[in-house]
């Protein structure tokens, strides 16, 4: 089993409920509350993810996980908004880097693994996604809990749910490469080119298209 050292890790708003019976159900005017914070912290990820200078980046994502934390407080019950939880704080982590980000990444795991308790399909496999790099960057025991029995697993899933994502199959193939499986990775690596970018994810999409394209080259 192959661990790694966590310093190459990584990659992957205020509501009001009304309680209606004995049942905690959200209004439409909450509803809408909750449906556009999220969208707004989608689209400042993918902001920082693609646009914003390296140097700015550990700071906006340390400001938007605490948002995201707020948020998954208030909706703990919403798998999507508990995957988002756990893709921004795993950015987190990556931009922090070293010992210090281990507590991070934990609780990301543990955003993502709740969210697909709830949700099988993870966001579309999207957890999966993110699950996966964190067990395969993250130290393993008795420092951290990266695994890479069970990032393969991970990826695995996120494969069954989304065979023609780019950022599966990517990151699957970055994964394989470091296991020295070069043959998988270069197939995995030409499907992440070949992949179709999703609607509500296209810049990151495309830059991960590049750096498959990059990797590609490398094989």
């Amino acid at each position: 089993m192959q661990t790694h050292s966590f310093p190459r890790m990584f990659l992957p708003r205020s509501l009001i409920a009304a309680a209606i019976g004995s049942a905690l159900m959200l209004s439409p005017l909450a509803a809408s509350a909750f449906e556009g914070e999220l969208f707004s912290l989608k689209n400042r990820w993918e902001h920082t993810v693609t646009e914003m200078p390296a140097n700015e980046r550990e700071s906006t994502f340390k400001s938007l996980a605490g948002e995201a934390e707020r948020l998954a407080e208030q909706h703990s019950d919403e798998a999507d908004v508990l995957v988002w939880q756990g893709i921004i704080l795993a950015s987190y982590a990556r931009e922090r880097g070293g010992l210090g980000a281990l507590g991070i990444a934990g609780d990301a795991r543990d955003a993502l693994e709740k969210a697909i308790e709830i949700d099988p399909q993870g966001l579309n496999g999207s957890a999966y996604v993110t699950l996966g790099a964190l067990y395969d960057r993250a130290p393993g025991r008795p420092l951290g809990f990266g695994n890479s029995d069970t990032a393969e697993r991970m990826f695995q899933r996120a494969l069954e749910i989304r065979p023609d994502g780019i950022d599966v199959n990517y990151y699957y193939a970055a994964f394989l490469k470091e296991e020295g499986n070069e043959q998988a990775a270069r197939e995995h690596a030409q499907r992440a080119v070949n992949g179709t970018a999703r609607d509500n994810r296209q810049a990151s999409d495309e830059a991960l298209r590049r750096d498959a394209e990059e990797l590609l080259n490398q094989l």
